[in-house]
């Protein structure tokens, strides 16, 4: 039976991803391993093999399996958002000999491919320039801001799988990732090391109370919201592709602009029979509009998005009612 280990599988998109896989894979033909450092039995009150690994611990790795490989999966890491002071040695410490570690444990275990989720910070000197982000645009890193060696970390980590492709004919597949949009019940993430109240959920929970929203900057601005489910089909086909890999901008393709996303959260989340009141502010910090270009996705993995902004939300709404991560995510 071919095995599929995934790296990072308590995290936030980790946990989406292995409960994607979980639904989708054939029982039959591929065995599904979390690895995560937290403990926990969540795991294994679903159904899935769990193996306690922190990837700081060469010790850890001897403790997985390394027969019939056949995909190995890395969504762990460190990142400026949950990171309250700077210290670059855990990002190399974390990102990248944890990430070299992960990626010798698939050589030696004679894995066909591994997929890697990158920032789209990478990508950071574009913003503001080009409104179509494409992965033929190459990097543009901004060597300023708490992103920075954050990004330099990742991008050393994407261009080290070229190296183990190239080398060692191992399959890479690239995700750069713009904020995913997922429920999770942390609320607030970190800027420049000051705690702030993620945006999304400061509007989810005033909609939610009934109360009046505030419109910041440009309505028309737009975004490319990308829901966890969909990153999760993209990288679940990226399996099975055939082909030897690439970069991919994980997105939608489909711009959202502010006016949407206000009058999608009062739609999906305001008490029912109870006025929605709006105030625009132009004067206040907007945002950069952008789109994800999704053709090589597209066209190299079969993708094809699912969510639409209001199925997203439904679906967001459904998933914090019923909080099916709380075990593993001690709410």
């Amino acid at each position: 039976m071919k095995k599929i280990v995934v790296f990072g599988a308590t995290g936030n998109i980790g946990a989406y991803f292995i409960d994607y896989c979980k639904e989708h894979l054939d029982p039959e033909q591929y065995k599904l391993i979390a690895v995560g450092r937290k403990q926990t039995s969540f795991f294994e009150h679903a159904g899935i093999e769990y193996r306690r690994v922190d990837i700081c611990d060469e010790k850890g790795f001897d403790e997985l399996d390394t027969e019939d490989i056949y995909a190995v999966v890395h969504l762990a890491g460190i990142l400026p958002a949950y990171y309250k002071e700077y210290d670059p040695q855990v990002y190399i410490d974390v990102n990248i000999k944890g990430s070299l570690r992960i990626l010798e444990y698939a050589r030696k275990s004679g894995a066909d491919r591994v997929l890697y989720t990158q920032t789209w910070a990478e990508q950071a000197g574009f913003w503001g320039k080009n409104e179509v982000l494409s992965p033929k645009l190459g990097k543009s890193i901004c060597y300023k801001g708490d992103h920075a060696f954050y990004t330099i970390t990742k991008s050393m980590v994407a261009e080290t799988m070229e190296f183990y492709h190239q080398e060692f004919n191992i399959k890479n597949f690239v995700f750069r990732l713009p904020n995913v949009y997922l429920y999770h019940p942390q609320k607030t993430y970190y800027v420049d090391g000051k705690e702030r109240i993620i945006p999304y959920r400061y509007m989810i929970d005033k909609a939610s109370r009934g109360e009046t929203l505030e419109m910041w900057g440009k309505p028309e601005a737009f975004k490319d919201i990308l829901y966890v489910k969909d990153l999760c089909q993209m990288m679940y086909k990226a399996l099975f592709a055939k082909v030897e890999g690439g970069t991919y901008n994980a997105g939608t393709g489909i711009r959202t602009t502010l006016r949407e996303q206000i009058n999608g959260i009062l739609k999906v989340f305001h008490p029912e029979g109870e006025k929605a009141e709006v105030t625009e502010c132009p004067d206040k910090a907007g945002f950069v509009s952008f789109v994800m270009d999704i053709d090589n996705a597209a066209k190299d993995l079969g993708y094809k998005p699912e969510y639409d902004y209001i199925r997203y939300l439904e679906d967001y709404k459904t998933e914090m009612t019923q909080k099916r991560f709380k075990e593993l995510w001690g709410e």
